[in-house]
């Protein structure tokens, strides 16, 4: 079976291989300071070798709830925010096919996702949809008093209550929180949820594979075995046992911290050809702008979807200011197959791609794309996917974990904080005149 790989040939033009090859005693540093636990941030890398640690019994346990939730409900809502929602929905939605939602017959629930936000239009809206279905929760936060998460539970449970009753309630909420504090922990004890634990040495943005992001993905139907398996090959194809050049994770640490320090490259684009892995970026910005910004410090990441995007961003990516470059997810084989027709009157022009398939014209938008945006000073690294599956998907995951763990370390910041977080949380309560935030409610109101 393939793995996954890493290609930085376009990169040769901006940092040399000697260039690269010197970061490597500061990446086996690095790696060494992750697997002795001896760095910044030590209290939280349960991750690292999560992936060959879960048990079977922990994922059948896992499907045996998903099971539940999907006998029993036409819909499921996942209420969290940032790592609490965005792997499962990066995963969900890459393996989903595009209009499953407009389709009658489902193959199972309608996954959606609430408290990732305040909206009161989007909350009435979903209520109002909910009104005449059969739906459960999963509710994700280790506090359960995070404000969007825990408004939008609040909101679900007191009408699936109403809606089901309570003891249909107490079979289709399941909570995934701390093991023995916190709101959401007092809540499903009390009311007898099905519970999951959130281990406390694993940050948000890297539990994709703990319930978190295990739960959810194996009631959308999608198997978690597979995910799991991906991962744990890449646990082992990223140790520290590997040599440098042959590490993709260690390699694409050390290549985006030469192009900031000794390039001034200070954005990094997360480019896709595929509309399904949408999300796979949104998942990776949090993992990377949480893991690195701080200390005034830090690669920023965004991302586009092409070619939808070059018509809007492709100007300033070509001939903008020169502080980019990209990283392309690149699936080589489409689980579909679509050739294009050829037409009699050929008005559109395109009869000499007639009998190509579709991808074969994406494969060269992609290709084109990347020497027109080398040639215009973009460097660009190449993340090759065999497929578009549960065991490639868990490999991407642990890919950019382990270097993200190795990234933050060279940059010289603590990878698994996010202190700069709690700032607009502590001006909102401040505003909101929450219980215990009086001093600071009057400080803010005098600069308003």
């Amino acid at each position: 079976m393939k793995n996954i790989s890493l290609n930085i040939d376009k990169v040769a033009k901006f940092v040399s291989k000697e260039g690269i090859a010197a970061y490597e005693p500061q990446v086996k540093a690095a790696m060494e300071t992750l697997e002795k636990g001896t760095g910044l941030g030590n209290d939280f890398l349960g991750w690292l070798h999560l992936p060959s640690s879960i048990s079977k019994e922990h994922l059948a346990e896992l499907k045996a709830t998903a099971q539940v939730l999907r006998e029993n409900c036409d819909v499921v809502i996942v209420a969290g925010i940032g790592g609490s929602y965005l792997g499962a929905r990066a995963v969900n939605e890459a393996l989903s096919n595009s209009f499953e939602w407009l389709q009658a017959k489902h193959n199972g629930p309608v996954m959606i996702h609430a408290g990732h936000n305040i909206s009161e239009d989007y909350l009435y809206e979903l209520t109002e949809y909910l009104k005449d279905k059969k739906f459960g929760v999963i509710n994700i936060s280790k506090s359960g008093t995070t404000t969007e998460t825990a408004l939008a539970f609040r909101l679900l449970k007191e009408q699936c209550e109403r809606q089901r009753g309570k003891e249909m309630a107490r079979k289709v909420i399941v909570a995934i929180t701390d093991a023995k504090k916190g709101a959401a922990r007092v809540t499903a004890d009390k009311e007898g949820y099905k519970s999951f634990i959130i281990p406390d040495n694993v940050g948000g943005r890297f539990s994709v594979l703990t319930p978190v992001g295990l739960l959810p993905i194996a009631t959308a139907g999608y198997d978690i075995e597979k995910l799991v398996e991906g991962a744990a090959d890449m646990e082992k194809l990223t140790s520290s046992e590997v040599p440098f050049m042959e590490n993709p994770s260690a390699v694409y640490a050390a290549v985006r911290n030469a192009l900031y320090a000794q390039n001034g490259k200070k954005i990094e684009i997360l480019v896709n050809y595929h509309p399904k892995l949408h999300y796979v970026s949104e998942w990776w910005k949090q993992l990377y702008g949480e893991s690195e910004g701080k200390d005034h410090k830090g690669i920023f990441p965004a991302a586009v979807d092409f070619s939808t995007d070059l018509h809007s961003m492709g100007q300033w990516i070509q001939e903008g200011e020169r502080l980019i470059y990209e990283t392309v997810l690149s699936i080589e084989q489409p689980k579909c197959h679509l050739e294009i027709p050829s037409d009699a009157e050929n008005l559109d022009g395109l009869n000499f791609l007639a009998g190509k398939r579709v991808d074969e014209v994406n494969k060269m938008a992609e290709l084109g794309t990347q020497l027109a945006h080398v040639d215009g000073g973009v460097p660009n690294m190449r993340v090759i996917i065999p497929e578009l599956n549960e065991y490639y998907l868990g490999q991407v995951i642990y890919f950019f974990e382990k270097a993200c763990g190795i990234s933050g370390y060279l940059l010289g910041v603590n990878p698994f904080n996010q202190p700069g977080v709690e700032a607009y949380k502590k001006n909102m309560f401040a505003l909101l005149n929450k219980p215990g935030y009086e001093e600071e409610s009057k400080a803010i109101r005098a600069k308003l």
